[in-house]
């Protein structure tokens, strides 16, 4: 009698293989976002004798990875099921909070630096406290904390230095030696790539490794999918909730401490209006607004995508307002094209 053998030709089925392959890519919350940067990139390396340059790529990159790092972070706390309208202003608070510390109170620059994260970290802590204690929605707390930071920013730096931008940084002790790890640029394949860009690497390989790999991804998951079946699964929700918004705030002051050293000055104004674009970029990425769905990979694309048509518009010397326009659009597409692969993976499921 004949017998069968398992891993024999016939007994495989390419077709299923590759169908199954294909509804895994689909899937994907990041392969909208790697098309629409594909088409990009492609778009203005054609249209723009700059944009593939080696200043070009330099500038679009270092552009992306401000954007890029909050995004990621943005998206972390959208897939937890929660939003962060602070998140500009947070930028500016912890930059203008260093500014002050240093060159109006001449603190060490080190500690001023350790002050304005313990700051963001608290504030963030805040948010999340209230979010979850009173069940107030959090596009509702955090617009009130963007609110009392930005009157705070604009407030406080004009009445301790008589105007709404801080100034002098170069000159402080030990501005140098912070300025390698936030604000110096380094050869890359021939590329001048601002130190920015490989810590907003750093942070999406930290952000993949987290939802992926350890207990924590999955508990933020569980938490912004399905709240209540996380809580009866024993998730420590009020745990997950606060860190996700403590690690916005983190973000936060890695940005600021990234655009300080950079060009050595902060204004009252730095990070307000951002926040919108963080989450553009983070549902570009694939993040649903109802949470439980989305990557890190998908946000930095998203951050790509809108790094290279900033400067590709500039490049390209068409009307800045264009880029308004562009963001409108694209947040529409995005949210439509990821409610119909939703669908349609619900229904093949």
């Amino acid at each position: 009698m004949p017998t069968t053998d398992p891993l024999s030709r016939e007994d495989t089925h390419p077709a299923e293989d590759r169908a199954g392959a294909v509804h895994h890519l689909v899937r994907r919350p990041e392969l909208g976002a790697l098309v629409a940067a594909l088409g990009i990139f492609l778009f203005f390396s054609l249209t723009t004798d700059v944009f593939l340059s080696p200043a070009g790529v330099s500038t679009w990159l270092y552009s992306a990875s401000l954007f890029g790092i909050m995004a990621v972070a943005v998206a972390l706390l959208m897939i937890g099921g929660e939003f962060d309208l602070s998140a500009g202003a947070m930028t500016g608070t912890t930059g203008l909070l260093v500014g002050i510390l240093t060159t109006q109170w001449g603190l060490n620059v080190w500690i001023a630096m350790l002050v304005a994260l313990a700051v963001a970290l608290a504030i963030g802590a805040a948010n999340g406290l209230i979010v979850m204690k009173t069940g107030l929605p959090s596009f509702i707390v955090t617009l009130a904390t963007f609110f009392i930071l930005q009157g705070v920013n604009l407030a406080v730096t004009k009445l301790i230095t008589g105007s709404v931008v801080i100034q002098g940084m170069a000159q402080v002790p030990f501005f140098d030696a912070v300025k390698h790890l936030f604000g110096s640029t380094i050869p890359v394949l021939g590329l001048d790539l601002k130190v920015a860009v490989l810590w907003w690497f750093a942070v999406i390989a930290l952000a993949t490794w987290v939802l992926i790999r350890t207990r924590t991804g999955n508990w933020i998951f569980a938490v912004g999918g399905a709240l209540p079946s996380a809580r009866q699964m024993g998730v420590p929700v009020l745990k997950v909730k606060i860190g996700l918004f403590m690690t916005t705030a983190g973000a936060g002051w890695l940005v600021g401490m990234l655009m300080l050293f950079d060009v050595s000055t902060v204004q009252a104004t730095t990070g307000i209006g951002q926040e919108f674009v963080y989450i553009i970029c983070a549902v570009v990425g694939g993040c649903l607004l109802t949470g439980g769905y989305g990557s890190a990979v998908g946000a930095a694309l998203g951050a790509l995508i809108y790094g290279m048509t900033l400067q590709g518009i500039v490049f390209a010397q068409w009307d800045n307002n264009w880029l308004k326009a562009f963001l409108g659009g694209m947040l529409l597409l995005a949210v439509l094209v990821n409610l119909s692969v939703r669908k349609r993976v619900g229904a093949t499921a």
